[in-house]
């Protein structure tokens, strides 16, 4: 099977699985993932096939769905890209990158290495950020049953992924312990390039939710 037909089996398999999720990790979510790091790709390098793959697996078990373990995406991953006999050194390189993808705390150590990594990751973070980023994470918390928001819980440095996966914070608690942390730990320029715009409308964002929030009351 060539490339390109692998690609196009994958994205089958994520349409039929993942079109009904409603929790920001959808099939869209894929897609712009993985569109985002070609776009990237074009300008920083890297192996394509490599990039795709990994782009558009690496939420195909997110621990968050799988009991907390970070594993499971390389697994399930592994199995999927066997059946469709890739090399094998192209499946250690995509395992490795999907699962060392996501953020697992403000002290956690990042453990991506490669060029490959690097843009999935980047692309993967960015889809965290802006008005995506606010989106998704109002989505995941109405999934999940968190507040929107409570004064009496503060944001936390977490120093481990044990305790970062196991918050019960609010959601906008979220972009304090996460989404606003990225902008300083995007990896290629053109995703910095990218990530500013999308940093300072968050920005924009908790400004006016505070103020509102707040409640000025008017002469």
């Amino acid at each position: 099977m060539n490339e390109k037909k692998i690609i196009e089996e994958i994205k089958k398999y994520l349409k039929e699985n993942f079109k009904a999720d409603a929790t920001g990790h959808d099939w869209w979510h894929f897609w712009r993932v993985w569109k985002m790091a070609k776009e990237i790709a074009k300008k920083e390098g890297g192996n394509l096939f490599v990039i795709e793959l990994a782009a558009l697996l690496h939420d195909v078990a997110d621990y968050k769905f799988n009991d907390g373990d970070d594993k499971a995406g390389g697994k399930t991953a592994r199995v999927l890209l066997e059946k469709l006999n890739v090399d094998k050194k192209s499946i250690e390189q995509v395992c490795q990158i999907i699962d060392n993808v996501s953020f697992k705390g403000a002290g956690v150590k990042n453990g991506i290495k490669t060029k490959e990594g690097m843009i999935v990751q980047d692309a993967d973070r960015l889809d965290v950020m802006g008005a995506m980023g606010i989106a998704r994470t109002l989505a995941y918390g109405g999934f999940t049953k968190r507040e929107i928001y409570n004064p009496e819980i503060k944001p936390r440095f977490y120093k481990t992924f044990e305790a970062y996966k196991n918050n019960q914070s609010s959601s906008i608690n979220h972009f304090y312990e996460k989404l606003l942390l990225l902008e300083n730990r995007l990896n290629t320029k053109t995703a910095k390039k990218i990530g500013k715009e999308r940093h300072l409308f968050m920005e924009n964002y908790l400004k006016q939710f505070f103020k509102e929030w707040n409640v000025e009351i008017l002469d």
